[in-house]
């Protein structure tokens, strides 16, 4: 029987061009740490340190680890340069133009499931603070929805596509493996999530969006990408509320 249901954010809830949404982010957060190092420094770290987060074992936060990786282990500045980007995402983030699209019935959907008292989950890939996170939530006007988590840099130990993020999620829900399904529109990030026991579901709706450049890479974590299984369901976000109303 279903107990939660997890959804992917980008391009799964709000789609739009993350490589061109990406561009400007750079050029922004760029600009704020520009009297600290040259913009191509700070790019390849934040990259970097980025990337870094597949390598936490869940023994420290994500903040933690990507602050550490970062500052290249220094603890001079740590504080001191995660408060500015705390400050960019809190003053900034909003300013980047993004032009989103949603998914057809995407509201009427998330009315439907709300009411089945299943335990929701935004699992979009925790890399950045909550704030973040809630804010590209509202470009769908879902902030006021409520989530049992959402998962974000400061409360998780792993990250997309580790096997171990999907469980870290069931940890904390209380709920089995097997009574949840992932729902996400990347065949690796969001699908791998069958390799931790979880119900798939791939949407269709965003096939024509471009990924993200910032996001961590299918060749990063060979090992656990290959042989991912085939989805247990797949079609456009709305047909959720069908595999709901089967297996709820």
């Amino acid at each position: 029987m279903l107990k939660a249901i997890l959804f992917d954010l980008d391009n799964t809830l709000i789609l739009f061009d993350e490589a061109r949404f990406y561009q400007e982010y750079f050029r922004r957060i760029e600009r704020r740490f520009a009297d600290l190092m040259p913009a191509n420094i700070f790019r390849k770290r934040l990259i970097s340190a980025t990337h870094a987060l597949l390598q936490n074992n869940g023994k420290m936060i994500n903040s933690e680890y990507f602050m550490s990786a970062f500052t290249e282990q220094s603890t001079d500045r740590r504080d001191r340069l995660w408060n500015r980007f705390l400050h960019f995402y809190e003053t900034e983030y909003d300013k980047i133009k993004v032009n989103v699209r949603l998914p057809d019935d995407l509201h009427e959907t998330f009315d439907e499931i709300g009411q089945t008292g299943l335990k929701l989950v935004l699992a979009s890939n925790p890399i950045f603070p909550l704030n973040v996170q809630m804010k590209r939530l509202a470009w769908a006007s879902l902030d006021h929805f409520h989530f049992d988590l959402v998962t974000h840099i400061e409360n998780m130990s792993f990250c997309k596509p580790r096997i171990e993020y999907y469980l870290e999620i069931c940890r904390k829900i209380d709920e089995p493996t097997q009574g949840c399904l992932m729902v996400g529109n990347d065949p690796i990030n969001d699908m791998i999530a069958a390799r931790a026991g979880l119900k798939t579901y791939l949407t269709d709706d965003s096939k024509d969006s471009l990924r993200v450049t910032l996001d961590v890479s299918e060749d990063l974590l060979k090992d656990q990408i290959l042989h991912i299984p085939e989805p247990d369901f797949k079609g456009p976000l709305s047909d959720v509320r069908l595999v709901v109303q089967r297996y709820g």
